[in-house]
């Protein structure tokens, strides 16, 4: 693993893989670690794979403000302009073209899950010149009315604040049962999630980013400008980011291709690799062919 240091960022990544660049940016609290391995080595034999660790959590660059209370969170979620948090998700959106920056790249293919798949989005928005293609997994547009969690999950998620490191690992585990799918591995979930704990553990970073993604606003309408070949993909089982979620966006992106699991919940099982990598390089090669067209 590396660091790379720009200005103020510092940012932990790792590379696999020689092809063209694939980033792979990860959810909410997730490190770099966080991404099965097995799905990274087989998205490594066609892509030169990026994974690396989001500010305010794993390696990365830590942020020194106070972690949300539980009623500012509720603020945040209620009424998302209440506020500013103290960094935004277009703000980690930046950190993916400073990172693309240190490496010499000047466009990349761009996945990401779940909050990754926010930034991902913004992204796109944000820097198009850089995007070959867009692929985002169990995310939403940031339009409150869809992909909402079910009242058990947030009743559950609430109630987490910022548990000790002695009990992280049963808290985790007892939160993909919930939103796991059929195909959800336990004892798989276990060793990765006690792999990253043992790496770095900072839940206030993991509050921070709940804000951010709180109070982001409402990218529908951006992205209707995205010209980008665009997979979306979504768990028809996903309890945290419902279904909807995957089909808001879909239908906010131009030409975007939808592709739903079932058995699938709020995470990537071994049983859906193949397919997942198959469709990431389907929508790699469209946007191939697509430029190559354009001249």
């Amino acid at each position: 693993m590396t660091r790379v240091v720009m200005g103020d960022k510092e940012i932990e990544y790792e590379t696999a893989g020689q092809a063209g660049p694939l980033v792979l940016i990860m959810g909410l609290g997730g490190q770099l670690t966080d991404w099965p391995q097995a799905l990274v080595d087989q998205l490594a034999e066609h892509f030169r794979v990026i994974t690396f660790d989001n500010r305010d959590i794993g390696l990365s660059m830590y942020s020194n403000a106070p972690a949300p209370t539980r009623w500012q969170l509720i603020k945040a979620n209620l009424r998302p302009q209440s506020f500013r948090p103290p960094y935004e998700l277009d703000e980690m959106a930046d950190d993916v073209a400073a990172l693309l920056n240190s490496l010499d790249i000047d466009a990349a293919h761009i996945a990401g899950m779940s909050m990754g798949g926010m930034i991902a989005q913004a992204f796109t928005i944000r820097h198009p010149h850089r995007v070959l293609s867009l692929c985002s997994v169990m995310s939403h547009t940031g339009d409150q009315r869809n992909g909402r969690p079910k009242l058990k999950v947030i009743a559950r998620l609430s109630r987490r604040g910022q548990p000790k490191r002695e009990d992280i690992l049963d808290l985790t585990i007892a939160t993909f049962r919930l939103i796991g799918g059929a195909d959800w591995d336990e004892a798989e979930q276990r060793t990765r999630s006690a792999a990253s704990i043992e790496r770095a553990y900072n839940p206030g970073g993991v509050l921070r980013q709940s804000l951010a993604i709180a109070a982001a606003p409402d990218r529908t309408e951006a992205l209707g400008s995205v010209t980008q070949r665009t997979l979306v993909v979504h768990g028809l089982d996903d309890p945290l980011v419902r279904p909807s979620g995957g089909i808001a966006t879909a239908e906010a992106i131009p030409n975007s291709r939808l592709l739903l699991f079932p058995r699938m919940g709020h995470d990537l099982p071994a049983t859906r690799h193949a397919e997942l990598v198959e469709a990431i390089r389907s929508n790699a090669r469209s946007a191939h062919e697509l430029a190559t067209a354009a001249g």
